[in-house]
Formats: structure tokens, C-alpha cells, sequence
């Protein structure tokens, strides 16, 4: 039998060391993704309310629900919010709605379950407290009504379900083309020198400098949706 060993402890060091970065970039890509994710989070979040605050503005009476009274579109009034998870295959985000403490004019006490009331077709019953009588005004005249008054739908056909539709349409087609794409984080991914750059410090810097790397690489990712 005809045997050969190499013993080029150089040779072999190199090749540890390559391997080491490589590892690390990875490694690092992993370390940094929390941060990454965060800052994509957040900022989606962000675009989202103002993009349900511009429809709001043009299509009042189908988003005016999910806004303080006579606050439709302005960030100030808003009776929703946004949070978010990460999880093992990504984000998750969940829509939240809060209650109203302003007042309708020709109302003495906030409608403080309004947005989820509205949002989901639910049916108000109103009746006097101690009045016999009910006082409404229809804009030009008042009118009185006696015993309760059951309304199916206070805040209209139209905004029944508005909300969700709209989250939904945003984070299903929306998010990809207004965060990912148009911040320049999908093509910088896709895209992106900085494993190949920094190659050449892999055989003498090894598994921290794929690290460093792959962290930096991630987190940048992450600014430019700032």
C-alpha cells in the first residue's frame, strides 16, 4: 500500500480559518436578524397607519369609525394600533383597536366602544335613563321617539369590516412593494457584496471577522427602512 501525508500546518490553518468565516457570517446573519426584523417591524407599522390615515382622508366614510369624532385621517385621532412578533418563520403582526374619549356633538358621554362596535356590525340599543323621551337631530329638526331605540348598524354598512380589509390587503400585497422593495432592502439583500468583499481577511481574521460580517450585513438590511 501506498500511502501520503500532508502536514502543511499552514495550508491547514488557512483552510480552518476559511471555513470559520464562512460559519460566522452566518452565524452573525443570525445574531443580527432580531435587530433587522425590529427595524422592518417598526417601520412597516408606521407606513401602515399613515397609509390607512391617507384612505381615510379620501374614503371617510368607510375608515371614519376607526378615528376620535371629527378626527378622520389625523394621526392624533386614531382608535387603532399595531403590534408585532418575531417568530421562527418571520414577523407577525396583530391589529388592535382602543376605545373613543371624545364626544359627539348632541351627546353628553363618549361612545367609548365605538371602533370595535362599528368595525364588526354590532346593534346599539339606546334608551332614556330617566327621560320619557328619546331627542335626536336629523340635521335640520329635532325629533323625539319614545321607549328604546335599537340602531343595527351606528356607523354604517360601509365601514362594517373596513379595518381588517384593510390590513389585511396591506400586509398581504401592500408590505412587500412599499417596505421591502421601495426602501431598496430586497435588492440590497439580493444584491449585496460584503461576504465576497471581505473575503480576503478569511484566512488570517477567520470565524470572527464572518461574524462581524454577517452582523453588519443583517443590521444595515434593517437602517434602511428608517
Amino acid at each position: 500500500m501506498i500511502s501520503s501525508t500532508i502536514n502543511d500546518r499552514e495550508f491547514f490553518k488557512d483552510m480552518n480559518n476559511i471555513i470559520g468565516y464562512m460559519n460566522g457570517f452566518v452565524e452573525g446573519a443570525e445574531i443580527g436578524k432580531d435587530k433587522f426584523l425590529n427595524s422592518l417591524a417598526k417601520n412597516g407599522i408606521q407606513i401602515f397607519k399613515e397609509f390607512v390615515d391617507q384612505q381615510a382622508r379620501v374614503d371617510p366614510k368607510m375608515y371614519h369609525h376607526i378615528y376620535e369624532w371629527y378626527q378622520t385621517g389625523a394621526a392624533s385621532g386614531r382608535l387603532f394600533d399595531i403590534d408585532y412578533s418575531i417568530e421562527n418563520s418571520g414577523l407577525t403582526f396583530n391589529g388592535t383597536l382602543s376605545q373613543s374619549a371624545s364626544i359627539k356633538s348632541g351627546s353628553n358621554v363618549p361612545f367609548y366602544d365605538k371602533a370595535r362596535i362599528m368595525e364588526n356590525g354590532i346593534s346599539v340599543t339606546i334608551k332614556p335613563k330617566t327621560a320619557k323621551a328619546l331627542k335626536f337631530n336629523n340635521g335640520a329638526d329635532d325629533i323625539f321617539v319614545s321607549g328604546q331605540v335599537t340602531v343595527e348598524n351606528p356607523g354604517g354598512i360601509a365601514v362594517v369590516g373596513a379595518f381588517e380589509n384593510i390590513f389585511e390587503l396591506f400586509f398581504t400585497q401592500h408590505f412587500r412593494q412599499s417596505v421591502l422593495e421601495l426602501t431598496g432592502i430586497k435588492k440590497y439583500l439580493e444584491s449585496s457584496r460584503d461576504f465576497k468583499d471581505n473575503f480576503r481577511y478569511a484566512k488570517t481574521q477567520g470565524k470572527q471577522k464572518g461574524i462581524n460580517v454577517g452582523y453588519n450585513w443583517i443590521t444595515r438590511a434593517g437602517d434602511l427602512s428608517d
